[in-house]
């Protein structure tokens, strides 16, 4: 059996008999006819009964019928994936993203790229600060969102910014004044800790008397939203909270915000396939 003959199959039973498939498969109804015979000579049963001009399930066409289906669908989606490779384009691409990067935006830019490049698998590896030098040095990331680490070139996509926050029922809120950097010396601040191992990076400041460090942007959110802690959020990644009240901005008389900018950068200065070139136009034209 033949995966043409399936699809012969299928034709007649989804267009109800053997001259309507003709002509939406622009072949003779012999030829069609010929097909199915050949299958249930093959499988000794009869999957089809013809009734006037239609042509009806059996109930053993009708036991069959789903894994038909499955069996072409997949047929057809080796063949386009087969394409994709001719092509040149990737089966697989590798991304790091910096945690602070505006997750709606990393959302819509995979979507986008996902209409027109089905086929390429995306492995997302998210990091913090010079966590994506590590892996850009590794030589096996095609893209990297993120801070641009020394001696590598990239295309700025945004600035990112961060605002210094609290529970508003932290005793910080309470003093009813603009807060200065020694009322900030005396509590317990929270920190996104780098996830490079090579070329660790602090960024702000970093002189509470006491830090609690983590290893994501939502473990330091919950703590800070708990009330255990004040630090600096990237805004984009607070919006919920700040609107049910959760978090608040601290009413520092200065630097309560900053910002920070980050690239598109290739990780591989030959060899760009296609879909390489696709997921960064998907990028650029989201954060546009």
């Amino acid at each position: 059996m033949t995966l043409d003959q399936w699809r012969a199959f299928l034709s007649v039973v989804d267009e109800g008999g053997f001259a309507q498939a003709s002509e939406k498969m622009h072949r003779s109804q012999s030829t069609l006819s010929y097909a199915v015979a050949k299958i249930q000579e093959q499988l000794g049963l009869s999957l089809l009964e013809i009734r006037g001009r239609k042509a009806e399930l059996t109930s053993s066409g009708h036991a069959l019928l789903s894994s038909v289906r499955q069996l072409v669908k997949d047929a057809q989606q080796m063949e386009q994936r087969a394409l994709h490779l001719a092509q040149g384009l990737e089966p697989q691409l590798r991304l790091v993203v910096d945690v602070a990067f505006p997750v709606d935006l990393l959302m819509k830019a995979l979507q986008h790229f996902r209409m027109q490049n089905s086929f390429t698998q995306v492995q997302i590896k998210e990091v913090v600060l010079s966590g994506a030098l590590d892996e850009l040095q590794k030589g096996d990331v095609d893209l990297a969102i993120s801070y641009l680490p020394p001696n590598w070139l990239g295309d700025p996509l945004l600035q990112i910014e961060f605002t210094a926050m609290s529970h508003p029922q932290h005793p910080l809120q309470q003093l009813g004044r603009p807060l200065k950097i020694r009322d900030l010396e005396k509590t317990t601040q929270v920190v996104v800790e780098d996830s490079g191992l090579t070329q660790k990076v602090d960024v702000g400041w970093l002189n509470a008397a006491q830090q609690w460090r983590v290893t994501s942007i939502k473990t330091a959110i919950t703590i800070i939203e708990n009330g255990l802690g004040f630090g600096w959020l990237p805004t984009c990644h607070v919006q919920t909270q700040l609107q049910a009240g959760t978090l608040a901005p601290l009413p520092l008389a200065e630097g309560g915000t900053y910002s920070s900018p980050v690239f598109l950068i290739f990780g591989r200065e030959e060899g760009r396939g296609e879909a390489t070139l696709a997921l960064a136009h998907s990028i650029r034209s989201v954060v546009s």
